[in-house]
């Protein structure tokens, strides 16, 4: 029995050291969360800036060759207390857009209609998508161009002639 009694014992303090060890990493574990939130500063909140200055209010761009691509736009606000009340931007007007409406409008169209044939145009419409810087724009604007070619359809008929005429010189052959 001494042997029995020993292993039992022998069993006892191995269970004790794994007991022990989960005990040590679970202590271990929670100091390192609460040392990694203690680090964690909280920001401070930014005061908010009590001051009687206005919103920007831009002027359109103006490109500095040409009608489009880099240019300036001058930015200016209200306020007594203001640091600054006017400064100068840069600005881009992509080429592609259509200018005609003011490069700061886009517009949304829709598609081309059918071609007048009177006029030989086919109109669109197009609705104000956005107006950037407080742009004056448009809300609805419509766009003609020239229809093309006017092609007339040619007959389905001729087409199948055609191509049967040609089996028929290839059988022959």
């Amino acid at each position: 029995m001494g042997n029995v009694a020993r292993e039992r014992m022998l069993h006892q303090q191995q269970q004790r050291r794994m007991f022990m060890a989960a005990l040590l990493a679970l202590v271990f574990i929670l100091a390192a969360v609460s040392t990694t939130e203690a680090g964690k500063k909280e920001k401070p909140e930014k005061k908010a800036k009590k001051s009687d200055c206005g919103e920007w209010q831009w002027s359109v761009c103006v490109p500095t060759n040409g009608d489009c691509g880099l240019g300036t736009r001058e930015g200016t606000r209200t306020g007594a207390e203001c640091k600054q009340t006017t400064k100068t931007q840069k600005c881009k007007i992509p080429c592609n857009w259509k200018k005609q409406f003011g490069a700061e409008c886009k517009y949304q169209f829709q598609a081309w209609g059918e071609c007048d044939l009177n006029t030989a145009l086919k109109t669109r419409t197009g609705n104000l998508k956005r107006a950037l810087h407080n742009a004056d724009c448009q809300k609805t604007v419509t766009i003609s161009k020239p229809c093309g070619k006017l092609t007339k359809p040619k007959p389905q008929e001729s087409k199948k002639k055609k191509k049967e005429g040609k089996k028929q010189e290839k059988m022959l052959d």
